[in-house]
């Protein structure tokens, strides 16, 4: 994969688990207070996006060392 696809995946992922977590985040705020059952799934989901998250934010510092270590490289 070149660079710039990683930085762009990454990018996405994040887009993508902050997108889902404001859904699964209004989910539970709209939910009804008589029954926890509904928040189950949407709190699943948040932890789930928190995850994604975070793997996207790896890519993302592996891609930047990546140019990191080609610029040292060069200079």
């Amino acid at each position: 994969m070149k660079i710039e696809g990683a930085f762009s995946q990454a990018v996405t992922g994040i887009q993508r688990g902050l997108s889902s977590a404001r859904e699964n985040a209004a989910k539970i705020a709209s939910a009804d207070s008589g029954n926890p059952a509904d928040l189950v799934e949407p709190m699943i989901g948040l932890k789930l996006d928190k995850l994604q998250v975070q793997a996207s934010v790896e890519v993302l510092k592996a891609a930047d060392e990546m140019i990191g270590a080609l610029f040292d490289e060069k200079t």
